[in-house]
């Protein structure tokens, strides 16, 4: 099982070229029209949005391994959600990308970004928007460095989903909310696909700013992973057992994050993080439990890695990462 748990916390406040700028409506109807999707990881997320996007009539190809891409040739993509309810799905899938797309979006984990990359040649992808989902704010720099810079639109996505089995998805949260962005991609472009997500059912939208974007995601989800993946205990007994560590943590993440030239409130974070319910479990944390890699040098040592450019003091940073990196992540 692999969960895909990122803030549901609702938005952050908001914020031409003249190639292919992706599918645009022509027919007075405000729908978009039909667009070809890749997905590279259909797990919690990925598989979600491919389901999603498939259902709204768009072509979708998903790209994993051979057992998962078999599986999803024969039985589609089942979902189960609140928001959307429950329906199945009719993907392709291929174990790599054999023609140009409109758009591959990234949604595999940290830890196997390198390896999955090897299914999206660059030269059969093109023109293509890559559009990253990844914790962490260092991957649109290895992207760029791929395949064409003005075409890495890196997008945040509130959802907690999990894939249950290959093909199978559990949506839990009542929302699915994305932010997309890309300093230097053609507006149109982003305009273009954020349509066809809204079209899908997301709540999908263009900001200006790729800075405060990631960063606004990376300085909740860094205490939030942190803490609750080093005391092996839900976000509830966190806050309060160890608020000043939650504190301190948040502290430090602002101000990393304010060098990075993005805001920071740590007042509403630390609002957020009381209002969220005590059960919640990061989703650094659920892999520890399940033994499987952890996205801790994305998440924790990015942060280390920014604080050291900009000589910020991140000391109870450090040492929650030198403490997880100890006992053996």
């Amino acid at each position: 099982m692999a969960t895909e748990h990122t803030d549901p916390a609702g938005p952050a406040e908001p914020a031409e070229s003249t190639e292919h700028s992706g599918p645009i409506d022509t027919s007075g109807s405000g729908r978009s029209p039909r667009s070809t999707v890749a997905v590279l990881g259909p797990g919690g997320t990925g598989g979600l949005l491919a389901a999603l996007l498939s259902r709204a009539g768009h072509r979708v190809v998903c790209l994993a391994q051979d057992g998962t891409a078999g599986t999803l040739r024969r039985t589609g993509i089942a979902v189960r959600s609140a928001q959307f309810g429950v329906f199945t799905a009719s993907v392709e899938a291929d174990t790599e990308l054999r023609e140009p797309v409109d758009a591959c979006l990234v949604a595999v984990k940290h830890t196997a970004l390198d390896a999955a990359l090897t299914r999206v040649p660059p030269a059969v992808l093109g023109d293509a928007l890559v559009v990253p989902l990844l914790n962490g704010v260092e991957h649109p720099a290895a992207l760029r460095a791929r395949y064409r810079a003005d075409r890495v639109a890196p997008a945040v996505i509130r959802v907690e989903s999990t894939r249950v089995s290959p093909g199978v998805i559990e949506h839990g949260s009542p929302f699915t909310e994305i932010d997309l962005a890309g300093d230097g991609v053609p507006r149109a472009r982003l305009d273009a696909l954020a349509a066809v997500l809204a079209d899908a059912g997301t709540a999908a939208r263009v900001v200006e700013d790729e800075t405060a974007a990631l960063w606004a995601k990376m300085a909740f989800l860094a205490p939030f992973a942190l803490l609750t993946t080093r005391y092996g205990l839900p976000l509830g007994e966190v806050r309060t057992r160890h608020r000043v560590e939650l504190e301190s943590l948040v502290a430090e993440t602002a101000a990393v994050s304010r060098a990075c030239g993005a805001p920071a409130d740590p007042a509403r974070a630390l609002t957020r993080y009381d209002a969220f319910p005590p059960a919640a479990k990061s989703s650094m944390q659920r892999d520890a439990e399940a033994g499987r890699p952890l996205e801790l040098d994305a998440v924790g040592g990015a942060l280390l890695r920014a604080a050291g450019r900009h000589d910020v003091p991140v000391p109870v940073t450090s040492r929650l990462v030198d403490e997880l990196r100890a006992a053996g992540h």
